[in-house]
């Protein structure tokens, strides 16, 4: 049997992005734990304060830096390419659904919808996950139905990489509308947070991790790619 082919992405390039992905994760963690009040300071419900933390976890966690895990997916997995179709499949399900439910936290408050949906980030958001939520269903479709001619699938994947990577700058370019909005309100409202005190500290960095998490997700996803080892054999003997 021959063996199967394998697109790598360079080791470095994988590790800075495991790293930033962590950075990113623990900082969204501290600010949701540390500084809950600050999401909800007017209410005096438990649960409005539980969903309006959730809202920056799930779109941050799970759906931010899973998608860009399933990105990488096809340039470090390695096995058939059935596999990392449905293992990023598998990934990008579990981003979705952490967006859809991320926003639906937000419109859970009394004021309702309209109250929530107001502001460029808010806008945003929801046009992300509709994007989102059109590639998933797309790539479900290509994955189940593979009897599509292979000239059609070849002329589509640019596409599907393309809208791919698109919705997932323009998720961060969400979340940092959103820490910018979140960080604004917090500084000229009547909590008066400090421009310099620790939880702005922990906003900024976290909108800068954000920044590096997607520059190194993207361009492990354009880089050139690597074969691995056995298959450079086989060409070299070919």
């Amino acid at each position: 049997m021959a063996a199967v082919s394998s697109s790598l992405v360079p080791l470095p390039l994988l590790f800075f992005a495991r790293v930033s992905g962590l950075i990113v994760a623990a900082l969204v963690l501290s600010w949701a734990i540390a500084f809950r009040s600050s999401f909800l300071p007017h209410s005096s419900s438990q649960e409005d304060l539980i969903y309006a933390v959730l809202h920056p976890l799930l779109m941050v966690i799970g759906f931010i830096i899973i998608s860009g895990e399933a990105i990488l997916v096809h340039r470090w997995l390695p096995g058939s390419r059935n596999l990392k179709k449905s293992v990023h499949l598998c990934l990008q399900g579990v981003a979705l659904a952490s967006g859809v439910f991320g926003i639906w936290t937000k419109f859970h408050s009394k004021d309702g919808v309209v109250a929530n949906f107001y502001s460029l980030h808010s806008w945003m958001g929801l046009i992300c996950v509709c994007l989102f939520g059109a590639q998933w269903m797309m790539g479900f479709m290509s994955f189940w139905h593979r009897a599509e001619v292979r000239t059609t699938r070849v002329r589509v994947l640019p596409w599907h990489i393309f809208l791919g990577l698109y919705t997932y700058g323009l998720a961060v370019a969400t979340a940092e509308t959103g820490l910018l909005e979140k960080l604004t309100l917090l500084q000229t409202g009547r909590l008066t947070v400090s421009k310099r005190c620790p939880e702005s500290v922990v906003v900024n960095s976290l909108g800068l991790g954000l920044a590096l998490l997607s520059g190194i997700v993207i361009f492990a996803a354009v880089s050139p790619k690597l074969q691995a080892p056995q298959t450079k054999l086989k060409c070299l003997s070919a």
